[in-house]
């Protein structure tokens, strides 16, 4: 049985959708998005895509990860990541691809899980980006402070100045802010593909210096750091843990894969442009997290005194190569790029948690007033709103509050993998329900064979992330004990619990029988949007195709 002939009635939850009538031969399209415009084009939503992979904690955090681990714990704790990173991937896009609605994964939740489980991530999605917005802001101040420091201009005028124009970008369309992601991830892609060619050219002596590297740091002072100097393998195998910690974090925190599922309701043409982005991801991985870490790891030793010791481009390890190498201007080049990333990384995020918002007054969860949108389709009151939380980024002008303001930067990356989590439950059950109600897996517009293995390691790793977040503060009991690192890393995953089990008891949910899962509703409104493309014959257009 297909998706077309699956009729019937439907099991409707808050999380779930909007119906239809029961008589399959008479159903009216109900408009599922709104007001809502699909103002994002397949080339958008594949930069989104690719964008989301490259965060500014590949180009810098990247520093610090070198430190702890040494090259070979930093290419194993990245790459590890990044498999773990595309295994959840790949259910979220067979999700997204079969069902591109208003909040994607925050609606998936409530509608192929618990409404309970709905309710947590929406929340925890909505906070978690708006404040990751602010520190992407505070960011972008620290970055102009490569040239400009402190002391001639106070970082609020920055920070000023990147928050009017991602409010401004926000407030017009999806098509201009699709536009805007286009370009600054282009700069990502380029800016990473360019460091990876620099840094084999570097290896192998082509810089001023003439220098080869080859594999000389994975030798001396060697492959793996010692962690905090505990001897022996565990201090080997601890660098590595370090090192995954903080690329989960990372990714996270400053990626941002997932957006796409969320912009997917205004994806003009979500059946093709979600499938091609997704076909496309395991290249990304491949380059950016495996091949990147591993070109990266050769050019720097990891006991370089400058590794981690800034937030900026002068203390990223590609640019401390560059600089190693003799070449002289590239440092510059590369901190603007850092810029365009942190500054394109609040722009998305402001974008995503005013959407979250709207998802929630989509299903009554906040006032119907977060629905209002312009005549161009953005819900400018739920934009306006969130704007609000990004303001927090002023709190960095003071150094004591900046101390206070790192502890809400860990919080949330801790908030992401318990979303993520939530993501890969959400798949497992679409597929128990997909496989009970005897639907065909072909015909989903994308699917992938490591689909549902992958939601199982991840439903295994990403909690194991976070119970061994904090294991440092546990090594100094009593008065040393470190209680701003333990209740930062713990105090989110407990939150999330409270949200889930609160709001159960409250509503009295219960987990979705897999023979009661909505599967079919909106797929007439979808289905409306699909157009009909021919595949390009030329050599450009079959290019294009690929990337975009």
């Amino acid at each position: 049985m297909n998706n077309k002939e699956k009729t019937g009635d439907q099991h409707v939850h808050l999380y779930g959708a909007e119906t239809y009538p029961e008589d399959g031969a008479n159903r009216d399209i109900v408009p599922l998005e709104g007001s809502l415009h699909r103002g994002l084009k397949p080339r958008h939503v594949s930069l989104i895509a690719i964008g989301g992979v490259i965060g500014t904690g590949l180009f810098i955090g990247t520093g610090t990860a070198l430190s702890n681990g040494g090259p070979v714990g930093l290419w194993l704790g990245f790459s590890l990541f990044g498999v773990l990173t595309f295994f959840m991937m790949l259910g979220l896009g067979e999700m997204c691809a079969y069902l591109p609605i208003t909040g994607g994964q925050l609606t998936y939740a409530g509608r192929f899980f618990d409404p309970a489980l709905g309710f947590a991530l929406t929340w925890s999605t909505t906070i978690h980006w708006a404040l990751t917005c602010a520190s992407e802001l505070s960011a972008v101040a620290v970055l102009v402070n490569y040239w400009l420091p402190v002391e001639k201009v106070n970082n609020a005028a920055w920070i000023a100045i990147s928050y009017a124009v991602i409010v401004v970008l926000n407030l017009t369309t999806s098509g201009v802010y699709g536009e805007t992601e286009f370009i600054f991830s282009s700069i990502k892609v380029l800016t990473i593909v360019g460091l990876i060619i620099l840094g084999v050219c570097i290896d192998c002596g082509a810089g001023p210096t003439g220098h080869y590297i080859g594999f000389h740091f994975w030798k001396d002072p060697g492959p793996f750091a010692q962690y905090l100097g505990i001897p022996g393998t565990t201090g080997r195998f601890l660098g590595f843990w370090a090192v995954f910690i903080q690329a989960a974090f990372s990714q996270v925190r400053y990626g941002g894969v997932e957006f796409f599922a969320i912009s997917a309701a205004e994806s003009a043409n979500p059946r093709l442009s979600i499938p091609r982005a997704m076909k496309q991801i395991y290249v990304r991985i491949g380059v950016f997290y495996i091949l990147g870490t591993i070109i990266l790891s050769l050019l720097v030793p990891y006991t370089n005194n400058r590794l981690g010791t800034a937030s900026n481009a002068a203390a990223s390890p590609w640019v401390i190569a560059i600089q190693l190498s003799g070449i002289k201007a590239l440092p510059h080049i590369i901190n603007a790029c850092l810029i365009t990333s942190a500054w394109s990384a609040a722009n998305a995020d402001l974008y995503i948690s005013s959407r979250c918002l709207y998802n929630m007054a989509h299903k009554g969860l906040v006032p119907k007033v977060f629905l209002r949108t312009h005549r161009y389709g953005t819900p400018y009151v739920a934009v306006l709103t969130m704007g609000l939380i990004p303001l927090l980024a002023f709190m960095t002008v003071s150094t004591g509050a900046a101390e206070v303001f790192g502890w809400f930067v860990n919080l949330v990356s801790v908030m992401g993998l318990c979303e993520w989590t939530a993501i890969c439950v959400s798949y497992l059950g679409f597929r128990r329900a997909w496989a009970a109600q005897g639907f065909n897996r072909d015909s989903l517009p994308y699917k992938h064979r490591l689909a549902l293995p992958g939601a199982y390691i991840c439903c295994a790793f990403f909690p194991l992330i976070i119970f061994f977040s904090a294991w440092q503060v546990f090594r100094h009991t009593g008065r040393d004990f470190d209680r701003a690192a333990f209740v930062t890393n713990y105090l989110p995953a407990f939150w999330f619990l409270v949200m889930y089990s609160g709001y159960k008891l409250y509503a009295r949910t219960r987990v979705i029988a897999p023979t009661e899962v909505d599967l079919v509703s909106n797929l007439a409104e979808i289905e409306a949007t699909i157009e009909e493309r021919p595949d390009s014959t030329t050599f450009s257009g079959k290019l294009r195709t690929w990337f975009f």
